[in-house]
Order: C-alpha cells, then sequence, then structure tokens
C-alpha cells in the first residue's frame, strides 16, 4: 500500500509512484509528475480509478498502463481459457475492498497457500465436485482445515456462478466428511491442552516483569491474544470489576496499518468479570504502562504496543523453555481459562458469556470433558422451594 498507507509514494522530484495489487501480484508504476499536494492527491484519485477497475473486472492493463514493463504478463490472450488459478487471483482482489483485514488476510493465505497449488491445473469450468472431493481425501489436515478452505473456494464458485463464468457451484449443497481415522488436528486452535496448575506456577515463577503480567492475566481473563493486545487502560474499570471487550487488533490489521477493528461478532463484544489473579496483574501493570493511558500491555522490548501474536509467542516460548514446561502455543492460556472454570463448577453458560462465544454448546463441544458433573446436592433446592406444594 506504499510506505505512507495511501499506496501513493513520491520517488523523485519529478515521479510519483501508486502501488496496487493485481491477479495476486503486487504491482509498482511511476507517473510522471512532481510530488506536489495537488499531483500527490491526482495519484490518489488515478489509482483509486484503478482499484474500481480491478472490483469490477474491467482494469486493462496495457491501457492503462501502456509503457510499463509488467503489462506484458497481463495482456488478455485471444481464446485464453480462464484457468482457477487466474480467476481465484482476481475474485481475491475483489474482496479486499469488503473485508476486515484480517478476514482478507485468511481469505489470502487460504487462496494462495492451498487453494491455487490444488487447482491451477483445472480451468473453472472443468472444476467439479468429484476433482475436489478426491483434493480433500488426500488431505492430512484436520475437519477444520478442510471446512475453512472449502468454505473459500464455495464463495468464490457462488460469485462465478453469478457472474456467469460456469453453470453450476460443484460445492452447493455438499460438504466434505473426512473419515475420523484419518483426521489429523494441524491448527493450534483446535488443540485443547491446556496447562497444569504446576505449569502454571513454573512459568509465573521464571516469567517477570511486564511479561509476567501478560501471561498471568492471560491465564485468569480467558482473552483472546488480538483481543489482549488492544486492551487499553479505559476497558478495565476496576471499581465494578469488569473488563469492555470493544476492539481488536489482528496481525493482519496491524501489517496493514488499519488499526482496531470491531470484534466481528456481538457475542465477543462483551463485559468480563475482573477476577482476583487477573486484577493483580494489571495492578502491577499499571506501574508500567498506567501513566500513558492508552494500551495496557508493552512489549518490554520495545516499551511499544504488541506487534502481534508472533512476537508474544516468542517470548512465551523463551519463558516456557526456561521454566521446563512442555511448549504449546500461548494461546493456550485462553483453553486453560475455559478448564480452570469448568473444572471448578462454574456454568457453562456463563463460562460461554465470558469467553465471547454465540452460545454454551460451542462450550459443551470443545470443553466437554472438563464440565463438571452435577453435585450430589443438584435439585435440592427445587425440592425445598416446590416439593411440598399439594397436588
Amino acid at each position: 500500500m506504499g510506505r505512507n498507507g495511501t499506496g501513493v509514494t513520491a520517488v523523485s522530484k519529478k515521479s510519483i509512484e501508486i502501488t496496487f495489487t493485481f491477479r495476486g501480484q503486487r504491482c509498482r508504476e511511476r507517473i510522471k509528475l512532481a510530488p506536489t499536494p495537488a499531483n500527490l492527491k491526482r495519484a490518489q484519485q488515478h489509482r483509486a480509478a484503478v482499484l474500481d477497475a480491478i472490483q469490477k473486472g474491467t482494469f486493462d492493463y496495457r491501457t492503462t498502463f501502456p509503457n510499463s514493463k509488467n503489462a506484458e504478463q497481463f495482456v488478455e490472450r485471444k481464446g485464453e481459457i480462464l484457468t482457477v488459478e487466474r480467476y481465484l487471483d482476481g475474485w481475491l482482489e475483489r474482496q479486499r475492498p469488503q473485508l476486515k483485514a484480517s478476514t482478507y488476510e485468511g481469505y489470502r493465505k487460504i487462496v494462495l497457500n492451498h487453494l491455487t497449488p490444488a487447482f491451477r491445473t483445472y480451468t473453472l469450468a472443468a472444476l467439479d465436485r468429484p476433482a475436489i472431493r478426491d483434493h480433500c481425501r488426500n488431505l492430512k489436515v484436520g475437519a477444520k482445515s478442510i471446512k475453512n478452505r472449502l468454505s473459500v473456494l464455495r464463495a468464490a464458485l457462488t460469485d462465478a456462478v453469478t457472474d456467469n463464468l460456469i453453470d453450476t457451484n460443484p460445492l452447493y449443497g455438499w460438504s466434505f466428511s473426512p473419515p475420523s481415522s484419518k483426521l489429523i488436528i494441524e491448527d493450534h486452535d483446535e488443540v485443547i491442552d491446556p496447562l497444569t496448575a504446576e505449569e502454571q506456577a513454573s512459568i509465573l515463577a521464571i516469567a517477570t516483569g511486564q511479561e509476567r503480567h501478560l501471561f498471568q492475566f492471560a491465564l485468569w481473563a480467558g482473552m483472546r491474544t488480538s483481543e489482549i493486545i488492544a486492551l487499553e487502560w479505559r476497558d478495565v474499570d476496576f471499581k465494578k470489576g469488569v473488563i469492555k471487550v470493544r476492539r481488536v487488533l489482528t496481525s493482519a490489521a496491524i501489517s496493514s496499518n488499519v488499526g482496531a477493528e470491531i470484534p466481528k461478532t456481538s457475542a465477543s463484544r462483551r463485559n468480563i468479570k475482573l477476577l482476583a489473579p487477573a486484577g493483580a496483574a494489571l495492578e502491577l501493570q499499571r506501574e508500567f504502562t498506567g501513566a500513558a493511558n492508552k494500551y495496557v500491555f508493552h512489549n518490554p522490548r520495545t516499551n511499544r504496543r504488541w506487534a502481534g501474536d508472533k512476537t508474544i509467542r516468542e517470548a512465551w516460548k523463551k519463558i516456557t523453555k526456561a521454566a521446563s514446561v512442555r511448549y504449546r502455543y500461548p494461546y493456550q492460556t485462553r483453553h486453560t481459562y475455559a478448564s480452570m472454570m469448568l473444572t471448578a463448577g462454574e456454568p457453562p453458560m456463563w463460562v460461554a458469556q465470558q469467553m465471547g462465544h454465540e452460545d454454551w454448546t460451542m462450550i459443551s463441544r470443545t470443553y466437554g470433558k472438563w464440565i463438571k458433573d452435577a453435585l450430589p446436592e443438584a435439585g435440592n433446592k427445587a425440592v425445598i422451594l416446590f416439593g411440598t406444594i399439594s397436588p
């Protein structure tokens, strides 16, 4: 998007460079204009027109930039057949303006890392359900990963039908069900592997300063990493004992200079009960970042807000190694919170609300083994209240 975030950059006294993505490739083109404020504005308008044409599918590279060395690779060949790779590149670019940065980044990774390599030899018209099914059968990933990839492909093919590029969507009304014997959990957020009380104590004994406060808070707040990074002091109400989750900062949004975004669902926009260990961590953290009155947690190496889950993961890895604790992703702090609450007998519906889930059935499916069995006295309160009522 250019170094200033607009996609328009002054590169010399006589030229301006505009940056855009076309068919999955980053393109840079120079315009022979002195970078005056008026000309920079003209360049921004020109770039906006290019992006609009790309989105509508009417962009012609050679017509727009006739002297460009890049134009040759994008020349439309007479009788050229639309391949899956080419279609997905254009479709992905058209999604950018209407998606959140984190959602677009997820789509981009699925298209470039999985769908394009798998189906680049197919024409769009030749891609059918058997080909997709055979590909899925050979994947050594979990059901969730397959579902996510097919979800993106299904959306792209639905648009292809709407645009009259194909007659039917081969994924319409169909989903892949892998044999249970072949399921391999791949994504870290699918593996529920909470830390034991002893492991938690070992980690917090090794961690110091702001890192200790961060990880103690994560264990006792149950928040997502993107929510913790975006947490500001104005979101913490010590008097009422609540944390207000109102924004997220994903790695994709940070790298795109988009800034904080609103959580995707209404359930994610929630108030969390501030439990004592989390509150204690915040009280200590105030000494480090309270005066700035902005982001709660800073990377002690930069004294600035954490730059994403990657930097947190690096700090976590060093600490778990020093503590001789088996390594898992730091996201396991959220799973640890859930397992502790449910093992202690907290109501699953309350836990679901604290964690930002739409309903408690997800808690039941994901953390069922930690839900405490009914206590021996369960039901007695109802007997006391209503059991004496005569027929």
